[in-house]
C-alpha cells in the first residue's frame, strides 16, 4: 500500500480543508486522476493522485482541516496481472509534468531540485490507519512542525507538552495547536463554536490589519441614476449597470491615479501603479473575496462586462485563482445587491480605497424646480487619508457621479 501525504499547496499555506472527495473506499483511481477537492485561504483547488491502483483508506471525512504532510488516502497498487506498463507511463508522465510546471498539479506538488525520472521514496510498510501518533516524549522538548506553530503556541500560552500531536513520529502540527486552543475545559451552556474556514481566517487577518492599519475616511453622496438606467433599458443585450459603474470608476481612476495605489509605511511612500486592476466584491457561499479585473483601464465597457461575469462565476464556485484574489489595486463594490442602500465598507488592505454602490430606488427628487420620481442611489467612498485628503476624495466622487447622472456625454469622451 502507497500513503499519499497532502502536498505543499504553495502560497506559504500550511494547511487545507477537505470540501468533498471525489473517490471512495473500494474505487479504482488512475494516476493524475482527482481524488478531493480542498479549500485553502485562497480558493477551492482539486487535488490529483499521484498513485493508480485501488483506494484502500480515504484517511479524514469531508469537512476536516489537516495539516500539509499529514496522511491524505491510501492506495493499494492494481493486481498483479493487471499489465502495468500503462501505469508506469502515465506516472512518469506525470512526474515530467510535476517538473516542466503542468497546471495540472499543485503549487510545490511533490517537485525537487534534481532532475529524477521516478520517485525514489519505497512504500512504508508500517503505515497504518488504526495507528496513532506515537506522543511526545517527556524526557526531550516537543518536536514542533514549524517555528510558526511553536510560535502560535507560545502567543496563545498553549503547553506544547500538553498537546496530543497528530503527525508522524510525534510531531505537533498546526491543526494540534489550533484544536488545543479552541478547546473549552468546561462546556458554557448557551454557546456554540464555529471554527473558521480557510477563506474566514484569510479575511480576518486582512480586515483585521486594515482596521489597524489605515486612518480611513467615508464620504457619500446621493446620485440620480435616472439617465444610465434608462440608457441601459434601451440596451438590453448591452453591458449591464455594474459594467458601466465599472467604467466610470476605471476613467476617474486615471483622473485621480493616488487613489489606485498602496501606502508604503516603511518608506513613508505612495505607490502609484500604472495598471488598474479592478477588484470586484463578490459573496460567494464560503464568504467574501474580491476577485480582479486586471488590466481594465484596456476594456471596453462590454469588455469589463464580460470580464465581471466570468470573474463573478468562478468566484461563487471558489475557483478563481491567487493572481486574480490578489492583484486588486482598487475595490468597486456592489452591496445594493443584498437589498440595502448604504454602508462604510473596510479598505481591501494593501489599496487604500473602495467605492459602493447600493440599490437604486424610486424616489422624490427636485429637476429643474419641479417635483418628481427619479432613480436615486446613494455611492459612498471610504478612502486612506495617508494618501489624499478630502478635496481629492470628493473630486474622485464628483467624477463618477457626473457620469452616472449624464452618461451619453461622458462615454462619448472615453
Amino acid at each position: 500500500m502507497t500513503t499519499f501525504l497532502l502536498p505543499d499547496l504553495g502560497e506559504g499555506l500550511t494547511e487545507a480543508e477537505i470540501v468533498q472527495w471525489l473517490v471512495a473506499e473500494g474505487d479504482d483511481v488512475a494516476v493524475d486522476q482527482c481524488i478531493a477537492e480542498v479549500e485553502t485561504a485562497k480558493s477551492v483547488v482539486e487535488v490529483p493522485s499521484p498513485y493508480a491502483g485501488r483506494v484502500a483508506t480515504l484517511h479524514v471525512p469531508a469537512g476536516t482541516t489537516l495539516a500539509v504532510g499529514q496522511p491524505l488516502i491510501t492506495v493499494t497498487p492494481a493486481a498483479a496481472e493487471t499489465p502495468a506498463a500503462p501505469v508506469a507511463d502515465a506516472a512518469a508522465s506525470y512526474r515530467e509534468e510535476e517538473q516542466a510546471g503542468s497546471g495540472n498539479v499543485l503549487i510545490g506538488y511533490g517537485t525537487s531540485g534534481g532532475a529524477v525520472t521516478a520517485r525514489k521514496r519505497k512504500p512504508r510498510a508500517d503505515i497504518r490507519t488504526e495507528e496513532k501518533a506515537e506522543p511526545v516524549s517527556s524526557a526531550r522538548p516537543p518536536q514542533v512542525i514549524s517555528p510558526l506553530v511553536r510560535n502560535l503556541a507560545r502567543t496563545n500560552n498553549i503547553d506544547l507538552r500538553k498537546v496530543e500531536p497528530t503527525g508522524r513520529g510525534g510531531v505537533i502540527m498546526r491543526a494540534d495547536v489550533e484544536r488545543a486552543l479552541h478547546t473549552t475545559p468546561t462546556a458554557v451552556a448557551g454557546e456554540r463554536r464555529t471554527p473558521l474556514s480557510g477563506f474566514r481566517k484569510a479575511a480576518a487577518v486582512a480586515l483585521g490589519r486594515s482596521r489597524s492599519e489605515i486612518p480611513e475616511a467615508t464620504v457619500w453622496v446621493d446620485v440620480d441614476a435616472t439617465n444610465l438606467w434608462a440608457l441601459r433599458e434601451s440596451l438590453p443585450t448591452g453591458p449591464g449597470l455594474l459594467a458601466y459603474l465599472a467604467r466610470f470608476t476605471v476613467a476617474a481612476l486615471r483622473e485621480y491615479p493616488v487613489l489606485n495605489a498602496r501606502f508604503d509605511a516603511d518608506r513613508q511612500e505612495i505607490v502609484e501603479f500604472d495598471q488598474i486592476n479592478l477588484g470586484i466584491a463578490v459573496q460567494g457561499d464560503r464568504g467574501l473575496v474580491v476577485p480582479a479585473v486586471i488590466g481594465a483601464e484596456a476594456m471596453t465597457t462590454t469588455g469589463l462586462g464580460e470580464e465581471i461575469r466570468r470573474l463573478t462565476a468562478t468566484a461563487r464556485e471558489g475557483r478563481s485563482t491567487t493572481r486574480e484574489l490578489t492583484a486588486g489595486t482598487f475595490t468597486l463594490n456592489n452591496y445594493g445587491s443584498f437589498g440595502v442602500d448604504g454602508s462604510a465598507a473596510i479598505i481591501n488592505h494593501p489599496q487604500v480605497a473602495i467605492l459602493g454602490f447600493g440599490r437604486i430606488l424610486d424616489r422624490a427628487w427636485v429637476v429643474g424646480g419641479e417635483l418628481c420620481v427619479r432613480k436615486i442611489t446613494q455611492m459612498s467612498f471610504v478612502f486612506d487619508h495617508r494618501v489624499c485628503d478630502g478635496g481629492t476624495a470628493a473630486g474622485f466622487m464628483r467624477s463618477v457621479a457626473d457620469a452616472i447622472e449624464n452618461p451619453a456625454s461622458v462615454i462619448a469622451r472615453l
